[in-house]
C-alpha cells in the first residue's frame, strides 16, 4: 500500500518510477479475483482493515481519481452522523463533518485499485515476481549513498532514490548493515494479541443490519470489531491475548469463531443467516490468524544524519502499530504523501529529502506509535489479570486506575450522549488531530467530567458480550 502510494505520488511529479513486487501476482480482473491473490509477501491482506478519515481525506484532496476509482470498485463511504447512538442528545450536522468520512473496503480491493492506477501512470513500470536481495551503494564508509537495489538473480536496478516498502518483516536494517551504515535503532513492543478474521458476503436480497453506535468492543479478555467491505462484503475480527492459548485455539476453529462472534451483540446481527462466508469449499470459510504483531519504530536518522542517503523506508518498514486500531494503511499512505512532499521540496538532494521526510514522520505519525505502545501496555496488564482471575485494577498504579475509570465511566458514556465529545473522539480516532488532543481539550474534559460525576444520569451501558472469559469459553463448548 505504502509502496504503490509512493509510486503514484512520485510519478505525478514527473519522476520515473520502477515498482518491484516480490510476489508473482498478475493483475486480477475484478475485486473478487483480487481477494484470491496469493500474497505471501503480505499475509495481512485477508484480515480486516479500516480506512480511516485521514486516508480518505488525503485521497479526496490530493488523489481524487483514486477515491473515485475505489467507489466505482464497490467501496462505500461511512459518514459521520450515520448510525449514531440513539441516546445522543441534540446532534446537528456541521459543515466539516465530511472530513470524518471513512472508507469501507477490503484490503485486497484497495490494493487492486491502487495498482491499476499506478500502472496507468506514464512514469511507472511495475515488475512482479522480482525479489530484492540488497542495496547497491557508492563506496563511502560510514554513511553510504545508496544507488539502487540488487536483485535475487544478481542483476541490479539503479535509482536516485530507493523507497523501501517491504513491510513489517523488512530486511532494510540488514541491507544497510551490509553496506557498513550505522546501526538502525529499533523500538519494539509486543501488542499482546493475536488477530483472527473471517470474511462474509451478504446473500442476495439480504439487508445490511442497522447500526446504532460502536462497531466493536473490548471485553478485556477479548477485543472485536465488524468491518464493512466493498460489494456487500464484511469481516469480523476477534483479537485474543497472545498468552491465552486456550481461547486462541478455540477461536482458530471455524465453529469456535462463529460461536464466539454470535455471542457479541455488535456481530450477531451480521451472522443471523443473512451472509455466507468467503473462502473454503462449499462456502464454509476459514479463519485467518495472524500472530507476532508488534509496535515498531525504526530510526533511520541517527545523530541528526541519515544512516544512509538515497534510501528511505515507508509504511510498515519504518512504523508498525497494533492492527486492531486500524491505522496501518492510513499511516502508510500518509507517509507516502509526506515523502512526496519532501521530494517536491528538495528534489535530487537526497540528504535533505531524508531529513525532511524523517522530521515529518516524527511530527505527524510517530505520536501514534507512542500512543499504541501505551494503550497496549495497559491492555496487556488487564488481559493478564483476567486470565489469572484477578481484578484488573488490583496492583495498578493510581494514575492507571484513574485513567481506566475516566475512560470507562466518563469518556465512553459521554460519546453516547454528547455530540461534542463524540465528534472530538471521532477526530482523534480518525488521525485528524494528534492523539493527545482529546485529553488536552478543556471543553471536552469538562463534558467528560460532568458525565463521570453524574453516574445516575448516564444511559445504561450497552451489552458488549459475555461478562467473563469463563462464560465465553462455556458457550464455545
Amino acid at each position: 500500500m505504502a509502496g504503490i502510494g509512493s509510486a503514484i505520488a512520485l510519478a505525478r511529479q514527473g519522476h520515473e518510477v520502477t515498482l518491484l513486487e516480490r510476489d508473482a501476482t498478475p493483475m486480477p480482473g475484478s475485486a473478487d479475483e483480487a481477494y484470491a491473490w496469493d500474497r505471501r509477501g503480505a499475509p495481512q491482506v485477508r484480515h480486516s482493515h479500516a480506512f480511516l478519515a485521514r486516508l480518505r481525506l488525503t485521497l479526496r484532496d490530493h488523489y481524487p481519481d483514486v477515491l473515485a476509482a475505489l467507489l466505482v470498485a464497490g467501496a462505500t463511504e461511512l459518514r459521520f452522523g450515520d448510525g449514531l447512538p440513539p441516546t445522543l442528545r441534540g446532534f446537528e450536522p456541521l459543515p466539516d463533518d465530511d472530513d470524518l468520512t471513512m472508507l469501507a473496503c477490503r484490503r485486497t480491493t484497495f490494493e487492486w485499485v491502487l495498482r491499476r492506477v499506478a500502472v496507468a501512470e506514464d512514469h511507472v513500470e511495475l515488475r512482479t515476481g522480482v525479489a530484492v536481495a540488497g542495496l547497491t551503494a557508492r563506496d563511502e564508509p560510514g554513511r553510504p549513498q545508496v544507488t539502487g537495489v540488487r536483485l535475487a538473480d544478481g542483476s541490479t536496478v539503479p535509482a536516485d532514490l530507493t523507497v523501501v516498502a517491504s513491510g513489517r518483516r523488512s530486511a532494510l536494517p540488514v541491507w544497510l548493515a551490509e553496506l557498513g551504515a550505522p546501526i538502525v535503532a529499533e523500538q519494539v513492543e509486543d501488542t499482546g494479541i493475536v488477530y483472527l478474521s473471517r470474511f462474509y458476503r451478504l446473500r442476495d436480497g439480504a439487508a445490511v443490519p442497522a447500526r446504532a453506535g460502536a462497531i466493536g468492543g473490548d471485553l478485556g479478555y477479548l477485543k472485536y470489531g465488524v468491518f464493512v467491505g466493498d460489494d456487500r462484503t464484511f469481516s469480523v475480527t476477534l483479537a485474543a491475548p497472545s498468552d491465552d492459548d486456550e481461547l486462541r485455539r478455540r477461536l482458530a476453529r471455524v465453529e469456535g469463531f462463529e460461536a464466539a462472534a454470535r455471542r457479541l451483540p455488535v456481530a450477531a446481527p451480521w451472522l443471523d443467516g443473512r451472509a455466507v462466508a468467503l473462502d473454503g469449499d462449499g462456502g464454509d470459510g476459514t479463519v485467518h490468524l495472524m500472530g507476532g504483531l508488534l509496535n515498531r519504530w525504526r530510526d533511520v536518522v541517527v545523530d541528526g544524519e541519515p544512516v544512509a542517503t538515497g534510501v528511505v523506508p515507508v509504511g510498515d518498514a519504518v512504523l508498525c502499530t497494533n492492527p486492531l486500531y486500524g491505522r496501518g494503511c492510513s499511516t502508510g499512505f500518509w507517509a507516502a504523501h509526506l515523502l512526496a512532499e519532501a521530494v517536491a521540496a528538495f528534489g535530487d538532494d537526497v540528504r535533505e529529502v531524508a531529513l525532511a521526510y524523517d522530521a515529518s514522520l516524527r511530527a505527524e505519525i510517530r505520536p501514534w506509535y507512542r500512543a499504541a505502545v501505551r494503550q497496549d501496555a495497559q491492555s496487556r496488564r488487564v488481559a493478564a489479570a483476567l486470565l489469572e482471575g484477578r481484578d484488573p485494577d488490583e496492583g495498578a498504579s493510581g494514575t492507571e486506575a484513574f485513567q481506566r475509570a475516566v475512560l470507562r465511566d466518563g469518556l465512553l458514556p459521554a460519546t453516547r450522549v454528547d455530540p461534542v465529545v463524540l465528534r472530538a473522539f471521532a477526530r482523534t480516532f480518525n488521525l485528524l488531530v494528534p492523539p493527545d488532543a482529546l485529553a488536552s481539550d478543556p471543553d471536552v474534559g469538562a463534558r467528560v467530567l460532568s458525565v463521570l460525576q453524574a453516574p445516575d444520569e448516564r444511559p445504561p451501558e450497552p451489552a458488549l458480550g459475555p461478562a467473563t472469559r469463563a462464560e465465553l469459553l462455556a458457550a464455545l463448548g
